[in-house]
């Protein structure tokens, strides 16, 4: 994203935007890659909610969240654009309300790695996720990367119930 200070984030987040809603994808190489047709889009206030429930010195995948609300909604997958625009908009959102915060920071990108795309960047979220207990990695030599070090250990799973 770009030009974030200028931006109502929090307009953002509760836009309706049409969703939630289920597409039918046909396209053959779609469907082989997320293992079906029904594509499920979730509203960016869904994602925020989720991210609301991960408790503190534990952390949570993008892609955990789209299995969850694609089991939850008798989706095959939940579309996986939208879902990286709409945590980044709920992080944004939180950065710029006055209290009521949302632990984005324990949302990490697959793999464990840290999303660059949040207010501050890797530093600010390493910061946080460090105070936390987790051990945040770097890995390669001229494209730097973020990880939190076992994050399988501190994983919160998501029910079904919601």
């Amino acid at each position: 994203m770009a030009n974030e200070e200028k931006k109502d984030f929090n307009a953002m987040l509760h836009r309706d935007a049409g969703m939630p809603k289920t597409q039918i994808v046909t396209d053959p190489r779609t469907v082989a890659k997320y293992g079906g047709e029904r594509m499920y889009f979730a509203p960016p206030i869904d994602y925020d909610r989720v991210m609301r429930r991960i408790p503190f010195g534990k952390v949570i995948t993008v892609g955990a969240i789209r299995e969850h609300f694609a089991a939850q909604n008798g989706a095959d997958f939940t579309d996986p654009i939208t879902a990286g625009i709409f945590v980044s908009i709920a992080a944004w959102a939180s950065f710029q309300r006055q209290g009521d915060e949302t632990p984005y920071w324990r949302t990490l990108k697959a793999g464990g790695e840290l999303n660059p795309k949040y207010p501050g960047g890797v530093e600010a979220q390493r910061a946080r996720l460090e105070e936390e207990g987790h051990v945040v990695l770097q890995r390669g030599r001229t494209n730097l990367r973020y990880f939190v070090k076992d994050y399988e250990q501190a994983f919160f799973p998501l029910d079904e119930r919601g």
